[in-house]
């Protein structure tokens, strides 16, 4: 195969993948606590033709070599954990985390996966859950006639209960953080799983070791800037086109040998 045929097609294999990333970006600006992906590229092994720095003569070192790249690969899609815009809901069991952390979440097999989204709801017995039913951890109960729920900065989580002039105390959400949560491997359902490269969780109270702190009645909204995505789009377009291009000529240049040999 002619190699610019295959450099062209790393190209547009690489366009394409990207294109991925940047239409899941835009079709997720308005999913709740959402973390823009990013396509890392990396360039494939070259082909050293002339090493440089080789001896030229027996006086003479060649300055610079020959050294031929063979296309193009997206080495990773990297999840970038900025915070999102705050948007003030005035629901009661509607949380933010202003900073660093992430809500944990029990999934049905027991696994815990960690969320920005915190949009909760109560299910039939007081738990506080995700709105797919998953159980907030550490688990959390309200009584069955609260009239009002307060969650403080902190995480402590208090009911008011009927013929009761204070507030009682139910229990308290405790966030857990990364030293790298761009390695967290993301499942859907604006949920994250632990992994290798994520490093172990630390856990506590929102506002200490460098965890945000929560803010009641609001959500964290996509971190994805649709303009930004939109030039993206265009870029991955144009640099697609381009690839096509240089496909196309490499194969003019084939025809033009094929009929005139």
């Amino acid at each position: 195969m002619n190699p610019a045929l295959w450099v062209a097609k790393t190209g547009l294999d690489a366009q394409q993948t990207r294109l991925q990333v940047v239409s899941n970006n835009l079709a997720n600006a308005s999913t709740t606590g959402f973390k823009k992906g990013r396509a890392v590229f990396e360039d494939l092994i070259y082909q050293n033709i002339r090493q440089p720095g080789a001896q030229a003569t027996q006086d003479s070192t060649l300055p610079s070599g020959l050294m031929l790249g063979t296309g193009v690969k997206i080495s990773a899609s990297q999840q970038v954990h900025v915070q999102g815009n705050i948007i003030n809901t005035e629901n009661s069991l509607d949380l933010a985390i202003q900073g660093d952390g992430f809500f944990q979440i029990t999934r049905p097999n027991g696994d815990i996966a960690y969320t920005r989204d915190g949009s909760f709801q109560v299910d039939e017995q007081g738990r506080i859950v995700t709105s797919d039913g998953m159980l907030l951890e550490p688990q959390i109960t309200l009584p069955q006639q609260t009239l009002s729920v307060t969650i403080g900065f902190d995480g402590t989580v208090s009911a008011l209960e009927p013929g009761n002039a204070a507030p009682t105390q139910v229990g308290t959400i405790t966030t857990a953080s990364f030293v790298n949560p761009a390695g967290l491997m993301a499942i859907g359902s604006n949920q994250f799983l632990e992994s290798v490269a994520s490093g172990a969780p630390t856990t506590g109270n929102p506002g200490e070791d460098n965890r945000g702190g929560l803010l009641q009645g609001s959500l964290e909204s996509s971190n994805v800037n649709t303009v930004e995505e939109l030039v993206n789009l265009i870029e991955t377009q144009r640099t697609f086109e381009m690839n096509s291009k240089s496909l196309s000529t490499a194969d003019q240049m084939l025809q033009y040998i094929t009929q005139n040999v």
